[in-house]
């Protein structure tokens, strides 16, 4: 049951991932490994707001892929969950895209390909953004997780602290859509910089929630494994 995930001692945010028209999971970020398909994305997103989420964590995956944002998509989840707030990803390649998602009704927005080699500029919107550290074998990766950026974490993890931003999403991503445990060095490594770490990927169980809070992440981006609850 969802509310036994609720009571962890750190914020756990339900992903509502999007792909075309759909709510899915993909196998360690494959376009092409859907491994759970959940329905019309707005009613999965009011499911777990009526059910209790602080927050949901919204992802359109063809935006993070082509590039380009869907303020409708934005909007209309907003509305299915307020007053819960919304954190909005895929596809913000400007402070306008940004904005754009933060006019139509989301809390924050999650920046990743654009954020990066210099996230400075996206400092300025504070509490309202979230830097996403994609890794895989040490690098961050960019594009919906289809290109390198040339930053292993240590480096991305530095740029973002010197550039005052606040907070991070960090995926493993060898481990989304698997169920196979969080990576916990990883958590550690980045929440050592004194950057806020939100932590993704491989997350089975509330108790993969407990131990993800002793390594230091302030909240924890669960998927599939709230599909399968």
């Amino acid at each position: 049951m969802l509310e036994r995930w609720l009571e962890a001692e750190i914020e756990v945010i339900p992903a509502v991932d999007v792909l075309g028209e759909g709510a899915v999971r993909l196998h360690q970020g494959a376009y092409d490994e859907v491994v759970e398909r959940a329905g019309d994305p707005v009613e999965l997103a009011r499911a777990f707001a009526e059910a209790g989420a602080r927050r949901i964590h919204l992802v359109d995956l063809d935006g993070a892929r082509a590039g380009r944002v869907r303020p409708d998509l934005v909007r209309a989840v907003a509305a299915a969950v307020s007053p819960t707030p919304l954190q909005a990803s895929g596809g913000i390649r400007s402070l306008d895209d940004a904005h754009s998602l933060l006019a139509a009704g989301a809390g924050r927005v999650v920046v990743g390909t654009a954020a990066f080699p210099d996230p400075a500029p996206w400092a300025a919107l504070g509490e309202s953004l979230v830097v996403a550290l994609d890794v895989r074998d040490g690098q961050v990766r960019t594009a919906g997780w289809t290109e390198g950026s040339g930053l292993s974490i240590d480096d991305a993890a530095a740029r973002c602290k010197d550039a005052g931003v606040i907070r991070v999403l960090c995926t493993a991503i060898d481990r989304d859509g698997t169920l196979a445990g969080p990576d916990l060095d990883l958590v550690r490594q980045v929440a050592d910089t004194g950057l806020r770490v939100l932590a993704a990927g491989g997350v089975r169980s509330p108790e993969d929630i407990a131990v993800l809070a002793a390594a230091g992440a302030e909240a924890a981006v669960v998927g599939r494994a709230l599909l399968r609850r």
